[in-house]
């Protein structure tokens, strides 16, 4: 059997083929993918589910892995994402954290900065239109953020769609 830093590498090797079944493969049935700046999504069957959506708008994607780091049952992945969809480019530096199990992807928690992902994407939203739409996180959801800075002093939860 294969080891987890190499299981990772596999599987980060996967997205470039953008099949939401085979990724989700290497979840447990129980498994959870955890976008941090959304709530996680479980399930095998939800994880492939919540792929597809956002596979819908990519093009093609190549992820760089700049450091990987394995102990025990937890490997620690630095990557920059390189993304492309019909709504603009995307690189997108990441750091996942999995925990695995039997050699599978138990949880996946992947930390970004979610203002680097809409400024990528602002030039493409200005050109079309004042608003950039996003997948969000189950199949029947979509999250729309604002490419613009919020006026004044207003604390970005003041800012509504």
């Amino acid at each position: 059997m294969a080891g987890n830093a190499e299981i990772i590498r596999k599987f980060i090797a996967s997205w470039s083929d953008m099949d939401a079944d085979d990724l989700a493969s290497y979840f447990t049935d129980g498994g959870t993918y955890h976008n941090m700046p959304a709530k996680p999504v479980t399930g095998r069957d939800n994880v492939a589910q919540f792929i597809k959506v956002f596979l819908q708008t990519w093009t093609d994607t190549t992820w760089d892995i700049l450091n990987l780091v394995e102990e025990g049952d937890v490997v620690i992945c630095e990557r920059l994402d390189r993304t492309k969809t019909t709504k603009g480019d995307v690189d997108l530096p990441c750091v996942g954290v999995f925990e695995m199990q039997h050699g599978k992807i138990h949880v996946w928690r992947d930390y970004f900065d979610m203002a680097t992902f809409t400024r990528a994407l602002s030039s493409y939203s200005r050109i079309g239109s004042s608003r950039a739409k996003f997948p969000c996180y189950s199949a029947s959801q979509r999250c729309t953020f604002r490419s613009s800075k919020p006026k004044g002093n207003a604390p970005l939860s003041r800012i509504t769609s």
